[in-house]
């Protein structure tokens, strides 16, 4: 049952790569003036003949009447540039199953760094799906949002950092996802301090209250004009100042559950803990399959996140699988979606319909930080060499 919002997003239901009809609807090519929209009479283009390949057969060519440059079919496939195409579906589902790169690598036979490669695609492409999911519910939101940060930290536990977290009360849609580096924190040893000391100091950028300040400029422009937006957290101090601070605190609306004392392991649950626990249970239960799901979050494992910007792709295509793929719920026969209950899809989506199509971010109406780490500019100090995406023509 949706949650009323009324368009639905418009997604190719067969991939760019088997549709034999397919015809080209703006310029691939950033820098031309068909780029980001067809003029009044429609983008002027025409067939320039095909080539063949030994994967994916002929392959028609097109040329822009307005650059004068030419581009394929495969311009518009989240396969682009890709020798292996046939690895995108695996790697994606294997990444949301609790493997790590090499269990990957060995499983689907190809080396670690192809593994890597892809999950940065991957994580890149969900960004924008997700940025795209976003555009088409503003102004129709019509649930409480509750707001929490997932704990996590890159390369070593000395630069830990969360990762602010907004999902529907009803629908459990992942909404936002904001990174927030800050100091370590809990009790540490005389050589433990003395090593923390000596690491090279990194950019905090608000820590928690500038990532749920960011946070709730993106989930603000959701909620229809002049209505409410009502949140729901855990006590944390920042979303208090935040209700208080933002410049359009008149439209939010904060309600608390602080964490309560709980007893001894068995003891029953307090009045105050069971309300928590029910009013934060979307995020909580997002949390719990994150570190059951990602390999590199659980507790106990040697398959760490080296860089912030992998572990947030990582995270993207985590949030996709759970808006559009997985059901809502495993043990109850609920096949619905979180996308499917505010009415953004129809069905449930397979990865193979999630990498339907390539998406452009000069295109999409993507959040700052979020343009950021598309191109992978959150630096680790620790690292000599952090790599960028700043491609011309690749995806």
């Amino acid at each position: 049952m949706g949650l009323g919002y009324s368009s639905r997003m418009q997604w190719p239901r067969v991939a760019v790569e088997q549709d034999r009809s397919f015809t080209p609807p703006f310029c691939p090519r950033s820098t031309c003036a068909q780029h980001r929209g067809a003029g009044p009479n429609g983008f002027r283009f025409r067939h320039h003949g095909t080539y063949t390949t030994r994967r994916r057969g002929p392959i028609p060519r097109f040329v822009c009447l307005t650059c004068r440059r030419t581009f394929s079919r495969q311009s518009f496939a989240t396969s682009y540039y890709l020798k292996r195409p046939e690895l995108l579906v695996p790697v994606a589902a294997a990444l949301l199953a609790g493997s790590a790169h090499r269990q990957i690598a060995r499983s689907i036979h190809c080396a670690p760094s192809t593994v890597t490669r892809l999950s940065a695609r991957l994580g890149r492409h969900c960004l924008l799906l997700l940025a795209r999911g976003l555009r088409h519910t503003e102004g129709r939101l019509d649930e409480s949002l509750v707001i929490d940060h997932f704990e996590t930290f890159e390369f070593t536990q000395d630069f830990p950092f969360g990762v602010a977290t907004a999902v529907g009360t009803q629908s459990w849609f992942v909404y936002a996802l904001e990174p927030a580096p800050h100091r370590r924190t809990g009790r540490r040893s005389p050589a433990q301090h003395k090593r923390l000391l000596s690491r090279p100091r990194r950019a905090f950028r608000g820590g928690y209250y500038g990532s749920t300040w960011r946070l709730v400029n993106t989930v603000l422009p959701l909620a229809a004009h002049g209505k409410l937006l009502h949140l729901v957290g855990d006590g944390h101090p920042a979303y208090a100042r935040i209700a208080r601070r933002h410049h359009q605190a008149s439209r939010l609306r904060l309600k608390s559950y602080p964490n309560p004392a709980r007893g001894p392991r068995g003891s029953p649950r307090s009045h105050y803990a069971r309300a928590r626990d029910q009013a934060m249970f979307p995020v909580d239960l997002l949390h719990a399959l994150l570190r059951h799901s990602l390999a590199h979050h659980r507790r106990e494992t040697i398959a760490f996140g080296r860089r912030l910007n992998a572990i947030m792709e990582r995270l993207f295509v985590a949030a996709v699988w759970r808006n559009f793929v997985k059901a809502r719920s495993e043990r109850k026969p609920d096949p619905t979606t979180p996308a499917m209950s505010i009415n953004l899809t129809d069905r449930a989506w397979s990865w193979r319909r999630v990498l339907g199509r390539r998406l452009f971010p000069q295109q999409e109406t993507v959040p700052p930080v979020w343009q950021e780490l598309y191109a992978r500019l959150w630096d680790n100090p620790l690292l000599s060499h952090n790599t960028r995406h700043a491609r011309v023509l690749a995806y």
